[in-house]
């Protein structure tokens, strides 16, 4: 379980396929605090489990089912990933709840400065905007955000500065694929509605 609250911004040293899997390597910093293998760590909003890691970097194994389903396929190395550990007890809970289970890949539509702040215009997959509700809660990359805008399966997001800059947001463009995790809360009353239906 995670927060959306980005501790900091790895980079992609290398991303391969292996013999039994693929392989990724990410240079870290604040991320090796504590770190242990069998950890759970969030990459760009995907919960990865930690194989290796050394003084300056975290190794991952990544299904291919991961990597063909989430915006993981189009990193290479020099990439910016967003990095979280996961929520421990005691610690401070900012954000929303994220579970680093990845529900589809969204397309950035607008990115553009208006103001001081910044606003992102994401496309979700077909269907998806039921799941978006203006106020509520949303994952991109693994960063928590709050909805600002709706239309059908698109929605929008306000940006800080710091956001911006201190999270892979600060290389996106136009055309480019985002991870998107929706409300878990959400997701359980649309499953206990559609169960008292039937």
């Amino acid at each position: 379980m995670f927060t959306g609250i980005i501790e900091e911004t790895g980079r992609v040293e290398r991303f391969e396929r292996g013999g039994d899997a693929w392989k990724l390597r990410v240079a870290a910093n604040a991320a090796l605090t504590d770190i242990a293998t069998g950890d759970s760590i969030a990459v760009n909003g995907c919960c990865l489990t930690v194989v290796k890691f050394d003084a300056t970097g975290i190794e991952f194994d990544l299904l291919e089912e991961t990597r063909r389903l989430t915006s993981i396929q189009s990193i290479a190395a020099g990439s910016a990933v967003n990095l979280e550990r996961s929520l421990r007890f005691g610690g401070k809970m900012g954000g929303h709840f994220v579970t680093g289970h990845v529900d589809g890949l969204g397309t950035v539509e607008v990115f553009e400065a208006r103001g001081a702040d910044r606003y992102l215009r994401v496309k979700a997959a077909a269907g998806q905007g039921k799941y978006l509700i203006h106020k509520g809660s949303i994952a991109i990359d693994g960063i928590s955000l709050t909805v600002a805008e709706v239309e059908g399966d698109a929605f929008a997001v306000w940006l800080i500065p710091h956001t911006v800059t201190a999270t892979n947001l600060c290389e996106k463009r136009v055309g480019d694929p985002v991870n998107l995790e929706f409300d878990l809360l959400g997701k359980y009353v649309e499953k206990l509605t559609l169960g008292r239906a039937g």
